[in-house]
């Protein structure tokens, strides 16, 4: 048997030695790329290969560098708290999660160049359904279920060198974290915000839950099943956000614009121009221990009450209570039913009979409102027809100012003074009183699943609902032996579990068995992040004051009413609480788009194909089977067929690749359709090239030419310097400002794409003598680098080798990453008030006149200025002047007269 053997070329001892005790010994074989920052071997152009080799060599040392940075104590440098919405641990990631932590990379990166100590962290949103229902069809524990997604969602996130502060990862299904959730269930408790209540409510026959009003689409379906919803009457637990409408109403003209998210909350909120007052329900004149609360959008006349109306659909009249019998007795359906109930104020003293409405429905989602003839018409036809009696208390003074009469303390004052005192003096009291709309309705919170945190809650039959000790938190999940998906709360067969006694009187009790809405989870996840390993309270004020609000808040647009709006809530609640200074807990908000896929479908039956079954041999597709198909960009979906692995597009065009490609493709608000055919994707494949060509000319040059020496330039190359001068500084004052106030990293690319293209053209004794071409290659890679950091530090690590540099930034010490943003250079910035505008007439230059440069681009002042001045008096006074045309690019005007 013959044996083939290869002869190696021969290198030098030295070269082999140097390659051998190298990270990595490629050099000594013929072909293979080399990678600068492992050889010293500059590869003159950017491969799929170079760029493979760049990503897996940066990708451990950015991460590490971040890691290091991010434990640094140092109290003199602005913090920034970059938050991304945290997902839900479903095991993979998708390319919206690519987009939106991209994006909060890119900041943070940005932010800690520009001298921030940045807190960027995540964790998982892990309770909820999702998980519950995939260990019900496994048979698995729904825990380690979640526990195995997030590790592999972990190695994700983390192979696309995503940079977190790891250290601070939370979790929402650990007892760690839902302890302090239920503490502050407590608190909002003990507060009287939280409470119980028989109710209809929304419940999905699929997933087995109720839903809350927000949870419901405007066909009726449940947004997570997508199945019809059914109206059930439970015992339900309840937050009362209502009282918390005004002041979150209020706060939004503290904020600045959200992508119209603002709107859209205060569309949710209403117009706060009512109020509730608290009832106590009376049967022939005892109390039943029943109490209601009733909405009034005049809550100035409440002492003018004649009765309180409640609907036909009205749980008193449907459910468990004690008073349902008294009331069905006086329920005639059609028409407006007098009962024997009465309905006592507790802030007004008064006492009124219930009132059966004819209606369906009131205004918004009410159910109960006051009757008071004084301020409605309706009001005093129903008190009329049922001949209640009632007491005026309305007077019009001659100039036909309303004044209260007959309304105690607060007779003689005019309806808006009265309207502040008594919901005021009712909030005061604790009977009502908070201004809200009739639209809204509060937060319920109960889900009857197992997979969410325990609500920390004990019904003692003589003490009612008792909260459970703080000190005794947290009530954890008991472990069930298998999962089913019956409609009650799988706790409820937890005998040992559920059987307790009473914190307060030591008695035998049962625990609460709903579990907690995720919402309530992610409405405070923000404040666990400052302080995420406490033992002793879920966060330290300093802590949260330092960090808090959030700077940017990233996340998806469909999170713009109930997340939004419940996780405002609860940091108002929280500074009335005194643990924390600020009532908002979020500054700016950006809002991303979805990133679509291609969709194909049968336009005769909509069934969705996938793309091998597709014949694109025509202009038009068809599909294989026959039939005309229908292309659309619609959400990723696996059963839509078209989906896309990060982790499969990241392997073909690499993690810069696709950062770049979501940053430049749309601005983040707006959907990216995902086709890879688009100027989109090879528009920043060739940007990428052409950044890593200018660091080889810059090298090349500085290698076989001269000695670098700006005074050899002649004037027409410093006039060429001084362009490239002048790009660099509009570049970086362009893409700062895009990176700081509207995040079009669309239109930063593109500037950073007009300035590449400039340096590209410069000529050769340009790159070779010119300080300012070193300086401006400089920014663009350190402007590159919070959006492509494997290649950026590259680049930086070449162009930090460069012979003979001339700039000092080629002399810094660090990584990229560790460099400081680029600076406007105050000469730039250093404009005069007044600016030379040359003057043409009938396209003939005659002259130049000084005007100030701040309306130099007003037309019209501008055209009035050069009338009055000499120049004008002169050439223009007696002459007809057809149109001024001021150059927007110029400073230039030209008067097209008639000769």
């Amino acid at each position: 048997m013959q044996v083939s053997v290869r002869r190696l070329p021969l290198y030098p001892l030295g070269v082999v030695r140097s390659a051998l005790l190298s990270p990595s010994p490629r050099l000594l074989f013929p072909g293979t790329r080399t990678l600068f920052s492992e050889t010293g071997v500059w590869e003159k152009e950017y491969r799929p290969e170079t760029r493979r080799r760049v990503e897996e060599w940066w990708h451990p040392r950015i991460m590490a560098q971040w890691r290091k940075d991010a434990l640094e104590e140092d109290s003199k440098r602005k913090k920034f708290y970059v938050l991304s919405m945290f997902p839900y641990p479903s095991g993979r990631l998708h390319m919206g999660h690519v987009r939106v932590y991209t994006i909060s990379d890119t900041i943070g990166h940005f932010q800690r160049m520009r001298g921030h100590r940045v807190l960027n962290p995540m964790g998982w949103d892990a309770f909820g359904l999702p998980a519950e229902n995939a260990a019900i069809e496994r048979g698995l524990d729904p825990e380690e279920w979640t526990k195995c997604n997030i590790k592999s969602m972990r190695e994700q996130l983390d192979s696309l060198g995503l940079c977190f502060n790891w250290d601070r990862e939370v979790t929402t299904c650990l007892p760690d974290y839902y302890r302090w959730t239920q503490y502050l269930f407590v608190k909002v408790f003990e507060a009287g915000l939280a409470y119980q209540k028989e109710a209809l409510v929304n419940w999905d026959p699929v997933d087995q839950t109720v839903l809350a009003d927000e949870q419901v689409d405007e066909n009726g379906r449940s947004w997570r099943s997508g199945a019809l919803v059914e109206q059930k009457l439970l015992t339900q637990w309840f937050i009362k956000t209502t009282n918390y409408a005004k002041p979150l109403l209020d706060a939004l003209a503290d904020l600045p614009e959200w992508y119209g998210v603002k709107g859209m909350q205060a569309n949710w909120i209403g117009d706060c121009t009512g109020c509730y007052f608290d009832f106590k329900l009376k049967v022939n004149g005892e109390e039943t221990g029943e109490t209601l609360s009733a909405y009034s959008s005049s809550p100035e006349t409440v002492f003018g009450a004649a009765y309180l109306a409640i609907l036909p659909s009205h749980r008193l009249l449907h459910g468990s209570s004690s008073v349902r019998s008294a009331l069905e007795k006086g329920f005639e359906p059609g028409r407006d039913s007098l009962t024997e109930i009465t309905a006592y104020n507790l802030f007004t003293d008064q006492e009124v009979p219930v009132v059966i409405s004819h209606k369906e429905a009131f205004d918004g989602y009410l159910d109960t409102m006051i009757g008071i003839p004084d301020s409605s018409e309706e009001d005093l036809s129903v008190a009329r027809a049922l001949n209640l009696r009632w007491t005026t208390v309305l007077k019009s003074d001659e100039d036909g100012t309303q004044t209260l009469v007959n309304s105690d303390e607060f007779s003689g004052l005019t309806r808006q003074q009265a309207f502040d005192s008594i919901t005021q003096k009712a909030r005061e009291q604790r009977v009502g009183g908070h201004l809200t709309s009739s639209k809204l309705r509060d937060w319920l919170i109960s889900r009857q699943r197992y997979w969410g945190t325990p609500i920390p809650v004990v019904h003692c039959g003589s003490c009612g609902p008792v909260a459970v000790p703080v000190d005794e938190l947290p009530v954890t999940l008991p472990k069930l032996p298998s999962l089913t998906g019956k409609g009650m709360s799988p706790l409820e067969d937890v005998h040992d579990w559920v059987s307790c006694s009473c914190p307060r009187c030591k008695g035998p009790a049962r625990r609460e068995t709903d579990t907690m809405d995720t919402f309530v989870d992610s409405a405070w996840y923000y404040f666990r992040y400052t302080d995420p390993q406490n033992t002793v309270r879920p966060f330290e004020r300093h802590l949260a004051d330092h960090w808090l609000p959030v700077d940017l808040y990233i996340g998806g647009k469909e999170h713009a009413v109930m997340h939004l709006y419940y996780a405002r809530f609860l940091c108002h609640f929280c500074k009335d609480q005194g643990l924390v200074a600020h009532r908002e807990p979020f500054r700016k908000l950006l809002v991303q788009g979805l990133i679509k896929g291609q969709t194909f479908k049968l336009a005769d039956s909509g069934q969705y194909l996938k793309r091998e079954d597709i014949d694109f041999t025509d202009k038009e597709p068809v599909a294989r089977g026959g039939g005309r198909v229908e292309v659309t960009f619609e959400k990723m979906s696996k059963s839509k067929h078209n989906g896309l692995d990060p982790q499969d597009v990241v392997q073909q065009y690499g993690v810069d690749t696709v950062r770049l490609y979501i940053l430049y493709a749309a601005p983040p608000e707006q959907d990216i359709l995902w086709n890879v055919k688009t100027d989109a994707l090879s528009g920043v494949l060739r940007w990428q090239s052409r950044l890593w060509q200018l660091v080889t000319k810059l090298r090349a040059a500085r290698q076989s030419g001269d000695i670098p020496n700006p005074s050899l330039l002649k004037k027409k190359e410093l006039a060429e310097a001084k362009k490239i001068w002048d790009n660099k500084n509009y570049a970086v004052q362009e893409v700062t400002s895009h990176f700081t106030e509207d995040f079009l990293f669309n239109a930063a690319i593109s500037r950073l794409m007009g300035l590449t293209n400039t340096l590209s053209s410069a000529a050769a004794r340009v790159v070779q003598h010119s300080v300012e071409f070193e300086e401006a290659l400089a920014a663009v890679v350190l402007m590159t680098a919070p959006m492509a950091p494997h290649l950026a530090s590259e680049l930086w690590a070449g162009l930090c080798q460069v012979k003979n540099p001339l700039s000092l930034l080629l002399q810094q010490r660090g990584d990229v990453l560790q460099q400081s943003w680029p600076a406007v250079d105050p000469k730039y910035l250093d404009v005069p008030d007044f600016v030379e505008l040359f003057v043409m007439i009938n396209n003939k230059p005659c002259g130049s006149v000084t005007v100030p440069l701040q309306v130099s681009k007003d037309s019209d002042r501008v055209q009035q200025l050069i009338l009055e001045s000499p120049l004008g008096q002169k050439l223009l006074s007696a002459r007809s002047i057809k149109r001024a045309i001021l150059s927007p690019r110029t400073a230039l005007i030209n008067f097209l007269i008639e000769e």
